[in-house]
């Protein structure tokens, strides 16, 4: 077997964080398709919608926000117009709270099956403990996602950029509320991409050899792991270097 690809089938997942208009889901559609893998991203909320019984409308209106608006509208209105919403069908009703366990659990499973590429949906986070899945960020700066949306989804400058902050908004919202963390947090990752730097392309191969270093680094224990690990002592003390005691005596 190829020794590029025998490693790399150790992997079980990718986990691509995105800021909007980087490209970022495009880059997980190449990546999948490169290593032969099951991109899982919309798929997420369809099978989220399925396992709960309720519509995909009322899982998507859940995806990657702090509450769900329809849920925001309806419970407004329990509030207001209890006598009202009796007839509302219990879905309606879809909690924050059941479904981010039904999407971790539904992450956990994929993971579990092996070789996906997973879009958002925290994965990054509820896959944080498992040293055979592989967490990638990808970035660019705002001007250039303004260009890229503007680009991908025809629209005029003003209403990408206002997509974009909406979008980001949510999505570190949603990440920051339900699983205290923040995806501008490098150390959730193995890997951030600026893809003002790097066509689309390039980046998948960037991506492809991390994921083999990080399938070969397997078979070593985590604590030998790490910056330290094959380099030797500095033959000279560092020339910054001054003992705390005459720091303290300044």
């Amino acid at each position: 077997m190829n020794e590029t690809i025998d490693p790399i089938n150790r992997m079980r997942a990718i986990t691509i964080s995105r800021e909007y208009g980087s490209g970022g889901g495009e880059i997980a559609s190449r990546l999948a398709k490169r290593l032969g893998w099951r991109l899982i991203d919309h798929a997420i909320i369809e099978r989220t919608a399925l396992e709960m019984g309720t519509s995909t409308q009322e899982a998507e209106a859940h995806d990657e926000y702090t509450e769900g608006r329809v849920s925001r509208v309806l419970n407004s209105m329990l509030y207001l117009y209890p006598a009202s919403m009796v007839s509302t069908p219990p879905e309606a009703f879809l909690s924050d709270e059941d479904y981010r366990s039904t999407v971790n659990k539904i992450v956990r499973v994929a993971a579990a099956r092996g070789h996906v590429v997973i879009v958002g949906r925290a994965s990054q986070v509820i896959l944080a403990q498992l040293r055979d899945v592989l967490h990638v960020r990808i970035i660019a700066p705002f001007e250039k996602r303004v260009a890229y949306v503007m680009q991908r989804e025809g629209v005029d400058h003003h209403a990408a950029e206002s997509r974009i902050h909406t979008k980001d908004h949510d999505r570190a919202r949603h990440l920051q509320v339900e699983y205290h963390q923040k995806p501008e947090d490098a150390h959730l990752y193995d890997l951030v991409l600026n893809t003002s730097l790097l066509d689309l392309e390039s980046a998948v191969e960037v991506i492809c050899f991390t994921l083999q270093h990080k399938a070969k680094g397997l078979a070593t224990k985590t604590g030998e792991l790490g910056p330290a690990r094959g380099v030797s002592r500095y033959p000279d003390q560092p020339a910054d270097f001054r003992p705390l005691t005459h720091r303290f005596e300044e």
